[in-house]
């Protein structure tokens, strides 16, 4: 079977840095991965807060603790999962089996819809209790731009996720795999077949046909 199969060319062929890092589907990989670091790390550093007469610290969404451990946990294997497929991008051409290179395809198709929509329920998650949080509770609005934050980088990873499903980016690594079979079919589908006279089977000769 051609080493080609999925679209990463022929196995074994030499990583290029440059022409990875310019792929579209390497470049919304990172940009994922950068959301992530700003969701949960703006929940880590100012997603907690306390008033002055209490020692408790509580969550800046309505204090409502599930709403951050939600925004960190998504964020943080969000980060984890995007590593974890840019290394295996980056390994793909090397992958000389054909189902092998298909259950890596499958596999990020399967992980980019659930991200999205892990993302999604975030972002509905924690805008809704941004806003059902109570001026009382926070009179200074400390860490409002941290929460913010947190909700855009949200909204954003949904589509960075979305458009990272193979099957909707033409730029992807592995593109989907064509049976040479049918691909051979194809092309004689477009190969016409000689006229019937164009061998003279009483002159053994070759007529010149007129185009």
């Amino acid at each position: 079977m051609d080493g080609g199969a999925f679209g990463a060319g022929k196995a074994g062929g030499a990583f290029d840095l440059h022409a990875f890092i310019r792929q579209p589907h390497t470049l919304l990989r990172l940009l994922s991965w950068l959301f992530a670091i700003v969701v949960f790390g703006s929940i880590v550093n100012e997603g907690y807060i306390n008033q002055m007469d209490e020692t408790q610290e509580h969550c800046i969404f309505n204090r409502n603790h599930n709403a951050c451990n939600y925004g960190i946990t998504v964020g943080v294997l969000a980060f984890l999962s995007c590593l974890l497929y840019l290394a295996l991008d980056a390994y793909f051409p090397q992958i000389s089996s054909v189902k092998d290179r298909k259950k890596a395809v499958l596999s990020d198709i399967g992980v980019s819809a659930f991200w999205a929509f892990l993302w999604f329920v975030g972002f509905c998650f924690l805008t809704n209790q941004w806003q059902a949080s109570k001026e009382e509770d926070n009179p200074l609005n400390e860490g409002g731009d941290a929460a913010r934050a947190a909700i855009t980088f949200s909204f954003f990873s949904i589509f960075t996720w979305d458009y990272m499903d193979p099957s909707q980016d033409s730029g992807m690594p592995y593109a989907p795999y064509t049976n040479e079979e049918d691909a051979t079919d194809a092309v004689g589908m477009y190969q016409q077949p000689p006229p019937a006279d164009a061998f003279d089977t009483e002159t053994q000769g070759y007529q010149t046909q007129n185009y």
